[in-house]
Parts: structure tokens; C-alpha cells; sequence
């Protein structure tokens, strides 16, 4: 079972296979009583899988009894107990994987030489990786996400911790000079040591950080170093010491505002195309310009899919029963996109409607 998307992978998973190379994909559910149905719908996708061979004239009774025989394989192998959102089956000549994903994906079965590989990228652009820093007077943790996950970094100098227990505490009630937690200058000293820890810490610039406590905390911590600046401040406390799920859950209504900013973002980004004739719309236009490598950013919506068949420079609408046709190309729009170096961008369904759901940023 595959879980981690990296461009190595990606870019095996993208070469083209002997036919037929067969994609099931399918939304998933982690609890019960939703996830009694999973095992049903594989077998049910598995069966249309073999409809589907059964029927096709250019798959030989070998070809097809060695690509269901690795569909019942992946199947055996799969622990629905461990399901996500989304399940992706990938079956070809003498080859089968799987894959569980932390979004879910929309039910297909697709029969061609290459897999389906856009549920991944999608899923992998959504569960961009992130960090939250929970600051506490007497804990500082760091944990590392991605989706809807976190997991405590331990080492790097987190946690840091520290007692409460002040010695000089009762000579200064004596002489009325009791301090605030967040102003005594030993838990000033904690949140320096927490902010170079930050700093030194792998990847702290790279990924999106999130840094959670109460009020007092935060603007302390924002007091006293710079490794958190730009992070986005999560007034909340007690989270130093909770539990992952406790901690993800804090973070989640600030991460889907900034997943929002991102889809804005990229509209912005393609009215200023506009303006600038740097701009393409529709399949059959920006299949064009990804085929020449002019796209700077793909922005495409997470479930569109049209079958097409390729003819002098141009598509055409086709069936999807059609052997000569493409029944994916936005997926193959994605890859091409991504192979000249391109940045792609998922938004949801009807963002692009004025556009034919798919458009781009072009180069030049």
C-alpha cells in the first residue's frame, strides 16, 4: 500500500503501460458504520473492470486473465480497516499498487496503456505539508502535518519544557512584585530557546506553520525572535500538551482559509493573464499549450473529465466506449503540465464553468 507522493514515483506511475492498463478509483470511509459499504463497491468495481476486458477486442484471453488475476491480488492485499478518503487501484501486465489517499476521489473504472495518476496529484496538492508550533509557559511542541494528520517532532530541541516552580516566587509576593507569567524574564528566556530551536529546526521555512496559544503566548512569542514570522497565529490554548487529533482539529478552520486563498489566488492569477494574452481556455485550447510546454500554471477543477479523440492538431468529443479515444485527457493535460515544470492548481467544481473548466497561465 502506497501513501507518499514524490516526483520519482509520480513520474514511474506515469509511463505508459502494455494494454490494457487498468485505474479503479473510488471515495473510502475511516469509521464505521460508512465503511461497511468499501468492500462491496471494490468488488463491484473489480466486476465492471472484467466486464469491461471481457468485452474489449484488443485484450487476448491472456492479457485479460493476467490483469484481473492482479486486481484480485491488489484487492487481497488491501485493509479496508485503514482507509482514508479515497482508494486508487492500479493493475496492468504483470504489475499491480494501490494507494490510499487523504481525499476522497470520484468512483471510475479506466481502461488504457497509462494510469490515472490525477487523483494522486490532487490528493497530494491538498494534503500539502504544514507545521504548528504549540507555545505554552511550561511546553513548546512542534508537530509536523499533512491533511487532516499531525505527529509530534521530537528532537531538533522540541519539546522544550520547563517547571512552573519559581524559587524566588515567595520572597517577591513579600515585596508585592509578582510578575506575569508572560512578562517574567525566565519564560522570555524559554520562548528565545524556542524560537532558534524553530530556526534550526529541517524545512521550518518550507512548509505553511501555524502557531497555536493563548493570546499572551502568541504575542510573546512574536515579542522576543523571528523564526515565526508570517506564521499564522491560532489563539488557542492548552495545546502543548494535547493529542494529535486535538491539535489538527484546532488548526483545520485556519488551514481550509488558507486553502481558499489559494484557489483565489489562482483566479487572480489567470485574470491577469487576461489582461496580459498570456492566457488559455478550454480542453482543446490548453491541451495545445501544454503539448508545446507554455504552461507557467494549470488551474483545472478537482473532478472534470471529458473523453476526446485527437485529429489534426485539434479534439473532438468522443464516447467512452470508443477504443481510440482518450478517456482521461485532463489527466493527461495535468501530467504534461507538471513534466515542463509547470505549477497545477485543483479548485472545486464549477469555479471554472465561464472557462470549460480548465484553464491556464501561459509562458509566453
Amino acid at each position: 500500500m502506497q501513501t507518499s507522493l514524490t516526483p520519482a514515483i509520480l513520474a514511474k506511475l506515469r509511463k505508459q503501460r502494455p494494454y490494457p492498463a487498468v485505474t479503479l478509483a473510488m471515495p473510502t470511509h475511516r469509521r464505521r458504520p460508512e465503511n461497511a459499504q468499501d468492500p462491496v463497491r471494490l468488488g463491484n468495481l473489480v466486476s465492471e473492470a472484467e466486464r469491461r476486458l471481457d468485452a474489449d477486442p484488443l485484450v487476448t484471453k491472456e492479457l485479460r486473465e493476467d490483469v484481473v488475476g492482479q486486481l484480485k491480488s491488489a484487492v487481497r492485499e488491501i485493509d479496508l480497516a485503514h482507509a482514508k478518503d479515497g482508494l486508487v487501484v492500479f493493475a496492468a501486465p504483470g504489475e499491480h499498487e494501490t494507494w490510499f489517499v487523504d481525499r476522497a476521489v470520484p468512483e471510475r473504472v479506466v481502461v488504457a496503456d497509462t494510469y490515472l495518476t490525477r487523483n494522486l496529484v490532487a490528493a497530494d496538492a491538498a494534503g500539502r505539508p504544514f507545521r504548528v508550533l504549540s507555545v505554552a509557559a511550561d511546553r513548546i511542541a512542534l508537530w509536523d502535518g499533512r491533511g487532516d494528520r499531525v505527529t509530534e517532532v521530537t528532537g531538533h530541541g522540541f519539546p522544550l519544557t520547563r517547571s512552573l516552580e519559581d524559587p524566588d516566587a515567595e520572597r517577591e509576593e513579600r515585596i508585592g512584585d509578582l510578575p506575569s507569567t508572560f512578562r517574567d524574564e525566565q519564560t522570555r528566556q524559554f520562548f528565545r530557546d524556542a524560537d532558534r530551536a524553530l530556526a534550526g529546526a529541517p524545512a521550518s521555512g518550507a512548509h505553511p506553520l501555524y502557531v497555536t496559544g493563548d493570546p499572551a503566548a502568541l504575542s510573546l512569542l512574536a515579542d522576543v525572535g523571528t523564526a515565526a514570522y508570517g506564521a499564522v497565529q491560532v489563539p488557542f490554548g492548552g495545546l502543548a500538551q494535547a493529542a494529535p487529533d486535538a491539535v489538527a482539529k484546532a488548526v483545520a478552520p485556519a488551514r481550509a482559509d488558507e486553502a481558499q486563498r489559494t484557489v483565489a489566488e489562482a483566479l487572480a492569477d489567470l485574470d491577469r493573464a487576461r489582461g496580459n494574452n498570456t492566457y488559455a481556455a478550454g480542453v482543446d485550447e490548453v491541451w495545445q499549450k501544454a503539448s508545446d510546454g507554455r504552461i507557467h500554471r494549470l488551474v483545472v477543477e478537482e473532478n472534470y473529465r471529458v473523453t476526446v479523440r485527437a485529429g489534426e492538431g485539434h479534439l473532438m468529443p468522443a464516447e467512452d466506449d470508443d477504443a481510440d479515444a482518450v478517456h482521461d485527457i485532463v489527466d493527461e493535460i495535468v501530467e504534461s503540465a507538471l513534466e515542463t515544470g509547470a505549477g497545477v492548481a485543483f479548485v472545486p467544481d464549477g469555479t471554472l464553468a465561464d472557462a470549460g473548466h480548465v484553464a491556464a497561465v501561459l509562458r509566453f
